[in-house]
């Protein structure tokens, strides 16, 4: 019987495990103390970043299948048919802890790792997108400074990495709330394009199948990442900025192409990334999921550092690195591919029959564990829940609740407002014309999008999320997240198919975050199921807090959608002087949660109404189907900020004025969220067969205005449309660079 670790109470604090969790190590290794090695890997594997140990009681039941659904959550990323033998492969994740602590690395690798999330399986990725969250970036505050240094070394990092591997950053989402003054969100998504019959899973099997080492060297950065992910903030956190990972786009770049290269052979059983918890996640999820065991010997595992430990080799995560399960004979020719590209690569163990974790280091066993229960029974967690009490108060206000504001100011403070100016400072950094398939670039409005040359179809995509919808109802407001990622990939011409999703709360060990999490979970199944939009992958991210301080509940959602023909991508801004707007859908007054609050009063009330998922997606069919039959010229879907925000965005981008009259209940309703609303952008031509359309699917239609002018005028507000242009595409820069 092995002895017990020194310090036992001070070790276990330190790699983040209960005593229960110790009680389960004892039984697991059969009364026997673990090692250093074995307790790391434990602490990592149980980790909350890898386990989702609070979370996964609550992820059972998202729906996850449909015809074209070719591989759903438990892959590197999850892969939808997009026809003629092609499949379309993608993945979001969180690097927000990381990026808090060291921005410009800490976004930088997470591109890195999601990258790696899509060619692992056999793609090439094709396009990227980022869902980013900020705390108070205007005035002279210290925190307002330090969040524009976020900011600024967030984008920096984003485009670093993604213009160096040749990857398009094709669009994405950024809000700004004092919520994530002490957390910012950093999350990215990626997709990649591959032959349906070229698809790679992450396995090890195979008796005597060598385990193969490939891409950089192993160094001591990120060291317990996935474990510094699974925890609160605190003002001490800046000392943790060594478990924060260092990129390398350029060898990452190699290492892609090696492995595209490799994927046209027939030397490959399986290929996992190392991620979080680097080779001790890869090695245990391949054989986790086969059964198998594996033999490493660590001291061949190729090292950057001096003096490094059979514990720094399996917790470090160094990046840019792969773990190969090999097929027996295809050695030599392995390490030909990978030395051509200049990177190392190394025999290091192999695949065994005994469904346990060997490892070695010179010679002598450092590690012997079961893998099974590692990596696939890792602790349930039932925390309890509770109701945020919070809820009472901010539910019980509405916008009537407040002094009223004349519409003329409220439309210039809302236009001004950082939610809603133009980021071109941040997309001006990405490079989202290379691979020149872009047809739907950044800041062109709604969904963005791709052409697929090697079919003539078009991949349309949108990160969503609304915070504040979150924070006052977190199950609707989820479910409105996934509704609002469709209704912009509609918007484009595209069919919804699947999402991927980012889901961001606060501590799980707070009652009323889980409580949170547990209702936004549901909503997103709810949303899911209606729409028939399945979770095909995902990750969660929890401990977003400071001081006791969670984020917004922030379940960010990628949607992602097919466009029959790539020459049919819709627009989403003015394209005619003349032309007729017609506003589908009912606009009701629905202020809860709304960019007119916060804006005007600085606050996150009220409530969300009741939502008819059969009007949205009406809405969807009558915008897909017009487009499909050339009867529209644009579409704007209508969200923060109301009608009079989304008619002045479309001017402002096509530098066409606008004249619009709505009869609405209130003169302030031109800023209302009413849900399942589009501005569709018609030639008098047209306007009889939209309006026939849309009356057979049940919609209600209002020709409201006509696009020509120098002039944005809705009802009783108006401004200059060079005026509208100048606040919507200089504000944004203004406020980031005030102290460069």
């Amino acid at each position: 019987m092995s002895q017990p670790i020194e310090n036992l109470d001070e070790v276990l604090k330190n790699h983040k495990l209960s005593k229960d969790e110790y009680q389960d190590i004892l039984r697991i290794l059969e009364g026997r103390h673990p090692n250093i090695v074995e307790l790391g890997i434990f602490s990592a594997m149980w980790s909350e970043h890898c386990s989702y140990k609070s979370s996964s009681k609550y992820l059972k039941g998202f729906p996850t299948t449909a015809p074209w659904v070719i591989q759903g959550p438990g892959e590197n990323a999850g892969v939808i048919d997009i026809g003629d033998g092609m499949a379309a492969v993608f993945k979001m994740e969180s690097h927000n802890h990381p990026s808090f602590i060291e921005p410009f690395q800490g976004a930088a690798t997470g591109v890195g790792g999601i990258l790696r999330d899509i060619f692992t399986m056999g793609a090439r990725p094709v396009a990227n997108l980022n869902a980013l969250r900020f705390g108070t970036v205007k005035g002279d505050s210290e925190i307002a400074k330090y969040q524009r240094h976020l900011v600024r070394g967030v984008v920096d990092g984003i485009g670093s990495y993604g213009n160096c591997m040749g990857v398009p950053t094709i669009g994405g989402e950024m809000s700004f709330d004092a919520s994530y003054n002490g957390n910012i969100l950093v999350n990215a998504f990626s997709l990649g394009l591959v032959k349906t019959d070229e698809i790679f899973l992450g396995i090890a099997s195979g008796v005597g199948n060598p385990v193969m080492y490939v891409g950089s060297k192993t160094g001591r950065d990120g060291l317990g990442g996935a474990v510094m992910s699974s925890d609160s903030f605190t003002e001490e956190s800046k000392s943790l900025r060594p478990t924060v990972q260092v990129g390398d786009p350029f060898t990452e770049k190699l290492l892609l192409e090696a492995c595209l290269e490799l994927f046209q052979t027939d030397h490959v059983v399986g290929i996992q990334d190392m991620g979080a918890a680097g080779l001790t996640s890869s090695a245990f999820e391949m054989a986790g999921k086969t059964g198998a065991g594996l033999v490493m010997h660590l001291d061949k595992v190729p090292a950057r550092e001096e003096g490094m430990t059979p514990y720094d080799f399996m917790l470090s995560e160094s990046q840019e690195r792969m773990l190969i399960c090999a097929k027996q004979g295809s050695e030599q020719a392995i390490i030909d591919i990978f030395e051509k590209w200049g990177l190392d690569v190394a025999v290091i163990g192999e695949v065994t029959d005994t469904g346990r974790m060997e490892l070695w280091w010179h010679g002598e066993k450092c590690a012997d564990m079961p893998i099974a229960p590692v990596s696939e029974d890792a602790p349930v967690l039932d925390r309890p829940i509770s109701r945020p009490k919070y809820l009472d108060e901010v539910n019980a206000k509405t916008v009537d609740s407040f002094t009223p504001v004349d519409d003329q100011k409220a439309y210039e403070t809302l236009l001004s407002h950082i939610e809603v100016v133009d980021k071109a400072w941040v997309y001006h950094q990405y490079d989202s014309m290379v691979q020149t398939n872009t047809t739907k670039h950044p800041g062109s409005l709604d969904a963005s999008s791709i052409r697929i040359k090697e079919n003539g179809k078009a991949l349309a995509m949108s990160a969503d999320c609304n915070p504040r919808y979150c924070y006052i109802d977190p199950y609707k407001g989820a479910a409105l997240a996934v509704v609002e990622s469709g209704r912009n990939v509609a918007m484009s011409g595209a069919r919804p198919l699947s999402i991927t999703d980012c889901l961001n709360y606060g501590n799980p060990e707070n009652p009323e975050v889980m409580w949170q999490f547990a209702q936004g979970c549901e909503g997103i199944k709810e949303a899911c199921l209606a729409l028939n939009t399945p979770v095909v992958s995902g990750n969660v991210s929890l401990y977003n807090e400071t001081n006791g301080i969670s984020v917004f509940p922030t379940p960010a959602i990628a949607m992602v959608g097919l466009n029959e023909d790539e020459n049919k991508v819709l627009p989403s801004v003015f394209q005619d002087e003349e032309s007729h707007i017609i506003l589908v859908g009912e606009t009701k007054g629905e202020f809860g949660g709304s960019l007119y609050i916060k804006a005007l009063y600085e606050e996150t009330v009220g409530t969300l109404d009741t939502f008819d998922y059969q009007k949205e997606l009406a809405l969807w069919e009558l915008v897909i189907e017009a487009n499909k039959k050339g009867l529209l010229l644009s579409a704007k879907d209508v969200n923060a900020g109301g009608i009079a925000i989304a008619l002045s965005k479309m001017a402002a981008l096509s530098n066409k004025g606008v004249v619009v009259g709505i009869r609405l209940d209130k003169s302030r309703d031109i800023f209302d969220e009413s849900q399942s609303r589009a501005l569709l952008e018609v030639s008098k031509e047209n306007m009889d067969a939209v309006i026939a359309m849309a009356k057979s699917l049940g919609l209600r239609t209002d020709i409201i205005g006509k696009v020509g002018g120098d002039m944005v005028k809705i009802n009783d507000v108006q401004l200059p449309l060079e005026k509208v242009k100048d606040i919507y595409f200089n504000t944004f820069t203004r406020i980031i660079e005030q102290d460069l």
